[in-house]
């Protein structure tokens, strides 16, 4: 199969070196680490659930992108785009630190993220059920064990499973399988629609909360622009380094709301645990 070039102008500050260290620590969805400065990753074209395969390099403000897999490639480059947010114009991202020196801060710390993690809602869905009740660590097991050849089932392969797991995580991510393959759960559709509508739409699904839907919203398809009211952690960062309530604080970061928020989260776990993404920041 021949590769499928593509290049993307980059709008606004973006290093493919500090989103890619990010991502290798992002515990939900964690990228393999990697020699060279490359970023690979075999991932499922939403819709078709195809494989495809992606190398992103960078030069300058310019991401190149090197894809290969049966499916559309084209639609495989948009989902690229959409979960390195590399489709959203982060031009006024700069104008934010200067309304909220925190954020100046988190700029400051880890220049060029943008965040990333999670390859479409569907997986950003099977997720929140892997992690219902469960610690990080065991989650990730979990979802491990259901990965074949380096990537997630696909919502069909999914449904044809046995799934030996606690609970009712088998009844819920049958219900998240359904829904992915009912167009329920696509991160073009959720994108179109005002993220608190989104999130509502999203707990349609049974077995998927505020919580869970918040990040197959903010993180699954990646919405920039939203408010996370459900992240206990965000909301004592915000509580510890404001004293203002996250609402009233955020308005300063529109319209980059999920960035602020994605970036206060790792500033506090450099902070904790010392480490980019020590231990996997949802939001």
């Amino acid at each position: 199969m021949a590769d499928h070039h593509v290049e993307v102008a980059v709008q606004g500050p973006w290093s493919l070196g500090t989103s890619r260290a990010f991502w290798e620590g992002f515990t939900p969805s964690a990228l393999p680490v990697r020699d060279g400065g490359a970023l690979r990753s075999t991932f499922l074209v939403e819709g078709e659930w195809r494989r495809a395969s992606v190398s992103v390099t960078q030069a300058g403000a310019t991401a190149l992108l090197s894809l290969s897999g049966d499916g559309d490639l084209d639609l495989a480059a948009a989902q690229v785009c959409r979960f390195l947010s590399l489709d959203v114009d982060g031009s006024g991202w700069p104008a934010v630190a200067s309304r909220d020196p925190v954020v100046a801060e988190a700029q400051a710390a880890f220049p060029g993220l943008r965040p990333c993690g999670f390859y479409s809602p569907y997986e950003a869905a099977a997720w929140s059920v892997l992690s219902q009740r469960v610690s990080m660590a065991q989650a990730a097991r979990l979802k491990a064990s259901l990965v074949v050849d380096g990537v997630f089932p696909s919502p069909a392969e999914l449904l044809s499973l046995e799934l030996d797991l606690p609970g009712r995580k088998p009844e819920y991510l049958r219900a998240v399988a359904r829904a992915a393959l009912d167009g329920l759960l696509d991160a073009v559709a959720l994108r179109a629609l005002n993220p608190a509508a989104a999130v509502l739409a999203v707990q349609q699904v049974k077995g998927l909360g505020p919580f869970a839907a918040e990040l197959v919203v903010l993180r699954g398809a990646n919405a920039p622009d939203a408010v996370p009211h459900n992240e206990a952690r965000l909301t004592d960062e915000v509580r510890e380094r404001y004293g203002r309530p996250l609402t009233e604080v955020s308005e300063a970061w529109r319209p980059y709301r999920t960035w602020a928020a994605v970036h206060l989260r790792v500033l506090r776990e450099q902070r904790l645990g010392g480490a980019l993404a020590a231990s996997g920041p949802r939001t």
